[in-house]
């Protein structure tokens, strides 16, 4: 018998000895056979040689058909794969039907009627010279080849019926004879065994992908990076690693039931955000850490009907640990799609645990790493109040007194200057010292904040702080890449206006109301400075390079006299 070409993957006992009994089956069905069928046997020995090798599962499913066809003479085969249940197909896989007849035909058998399905409930042995006169055939659909001849005979793995092989239109248009038969039976015997170990081969690749899936989430949770981009990963690994058109992360929502936070699907998605009420019977399972899978969610009442219409089989598992209901992982196929087989349900559910596992585990080290900050600010806070001030208020004395001693108006004025500048600085670590004690407060991450940090940076340079406006919902409507160029054009702008506008103020104006001249709505950036403007002649490649910045996002930048009719104004503009 041939074995697994993979020595990574070597058959486990079991598969081994239904190879040595097939052997003896052979053996037994080939004593006393026609002079014709002994001529043959070299070709079912290389067929049963072909079937053995390979260990993807679809793969040997079309060599099985290619091989019975040919040791057969038959012009088609097929393998109807038996759903879990038993109630079905779960897969059909074919050999002589071309492609544009196939597309022509439309959907695959199903196995609810007619004569395969009859074979899965009464999976026998079944010859006859012409389909049609078998009361259990059902015809053909168009555009279906026409076949009369026909034998099947049940594929066991295992001593389970895992499908059933399908042979018709013998060529020449004969009936396929009891020598067919017998090497048909023993093709099938040995098909049940690659099968297996197909099987067994996807399993064990199937279970190192879900571990690699695991590894990926923890890695990225655990990183320290933002937990709504861990969040992200963790949607989109499951969509992967289940083969589904969505993977979707919920988290409860303050006010009841559960908010969208991460998705990963074809096209942008308009589900963030959205929050499942909490009456949803399928939200209260979940809440009790209850896994619900569904077979349509389209058709299932339970479901949100606006967000499920394009879905079919559907997996939802919480996100638990400890007893405790995190979240919530929803990995959804599309409609008309296979439904998910109990592997794949463990091996979800596995996952999920270890994502939950992992949630807990990153929200323990944040909070370790927030108890370190902690504890250094306390620190910083301690020193700066027991030494630092300590010293500038002796140093301060020590000036005071040197003042007192002094006859020279000069020098007293310039002692008298250095002290209160002591004082205002001390006045100033206090200050900081209090906002320290206070502990960090969690600051917006939004373009408001970037904004202001880029301005306070600018400030050291430039000697003074520029003043800034917002005006419109900055942080909600401006998209990230215009964002992010808007910062960089920002940077730019203010270092320009350092290393030549040689200015004493600067006026900042981020507008997220402008409608721009094509009707997008769109964010306008204005810097303005009340120096000595552009000189004739000078170089220009900061302004050039805000022109091309805008441009590249469909918009526009300029620039024109500044405050007060000194200065420079430059303008950048793009789309939302």
């Amino acid at each position: 018998m041939a074995a697994p070409t993979d020595p990574g993957a070597p058959p486990p006992d079991e598969p081994a000895a239904a190879s040595l009994e097939a052997a003896t089956q052979a053996t037994r069905s080939l004593h006393g056979l026609s002079a014709e069928l002994t001529a043959r046997l070299p070709q079912l020995l290389e067929a049963m040689r072909s079937v053995g090798t390979g260990l993807e599962l679809h793969t040997t499913l079309d060599r099985i058909c290619e091989t019975a066809a040919e040791l057969t003479d038959a012009k088609y085969a097929a393998i109807g794969v038996v759903a879990e249940d038993g109630d079905g197909l779960a897969d059909f896989v074919y050999s002589g039907i071309d492609e544009e007849a196939a597309r022509l035909i439309g959907r695959l058998p199903d196995g609810h009627k007619g004569l395969l399905g009859a074979l899965i409930h009464d999976p026998v042995t079944v010859r006859l010279a012409n389909l049609a006169d078998d009361p259990r055939s059902c015809g053909f659909p168009a555009h279906h080849p026409p076949m009369h001849t026909f034998l099947g005979l049940p594929i066991r793995v295992q001593g389970e019926i895992f499908g059933n092989l399908y042979l018709t239109e013998k060529h020449g248009g004969g009936e396929f004879n009891d020598d067919d038969l017998n090497m048909v039976r023993v093709l099938a015997t040995e098909a049940g065994i690659a099968i297996g170990n197909a099987r067994l081969y996807e399993a064990a690749k199937q279970r190192e992908r879900w571990i690699d899936g695991s590894v990926a989430v923890t890695t990225a949770l655990l990183s320290g990076g933002d937990a709504d981009d861990a969040l992200q990963v963790v949607a989109e690994q499951s969509r992967h690693l289940s083969d589904s058109a969505a993977g979707i992360v919920m988290l409860p929502a303050e006010e009841g039931g559960m908010e969208i936070v991460a998705v990963d699907a074809d096209g942008p998605s308009t589900a963030l955000g959205v929050i499942v009420p909490p009456e949803s019977e399928i939200i209260s399972e979940l809440l009790d850490g209850k896994a619900v899978f569904v077979d349509d969610a389209a058709t299932d009442t339970r479901m949100l009907t606006g967000l499920a219409q394009d879905y079919g089989p559907s997996m939802m598992l919480p996100l638990q640990s400890g007893g405790r209901v995190l979240g919530t992982l929803v990995m959804t196929r599309a409609r008309g799609e296979r439904p998910f087989s109990e592997a794949e349900r463990t091996l979800a559910t596995q996952f999920a645990s270890q994502a939950a596992l992992a949630l807990v585990s990153a929200d323990a080290q944040r909070d370790r790493e927030r108890l370190a900050v902690l504890e250094d600010r306390d620190r910083i806070a301690r020193d700066l109040h027991d030494l630092v001030i300590q010293r500038l208020f002796a140093t301060g004395m020590m000036l005071e007194t040197a003042q007192r001693r002094s006859v020279v108006p000069e020098v007293q004025a310039g002692v008298g200057k250095a002290v209160d500048e002591l004082d205002t600085t001390i006045q100033e670590i206090r200050t900081a010292i209090f906002a320290l004690q206070q502990g960090p407060t969690e600051a917006p991450s939004g373009l408001r904040t970037k904004v202001v940090r880029e301005i306070n940076m600018a400030a050291v340079p430039l000697g003074f702080k520029p003043s800034y406006r917002f005006l419109g919902p900055v942080d909600t409507v401006v998209g990230e890449l215009t964002g992010k160029h808007l910062i960089a054009a920002l940077r730019e702008a203010l270092s320009n206006a350092f290393r030549h506008a040689e200015a004493d103020r600067i006026d900042v104006v981020v507008d997220a109301t402008v409608l721009l001249p094509d009707g997008r709505q769109g964010v306008r950036l204005t810097v303005a400075d009340d120096g000595v403007g552009i000189k004739e002649g000078g170089r220009r490649s900061g302004l050039k390079n805000l022109q091309k910045r805008a441009e590249s996002l469909g918009g526009a930048s300029w620039h024109g006299a500044g405050l007060d009719g000194d200065g420079t104004t430059v303008v950048w503009q793009a789309p939302h």
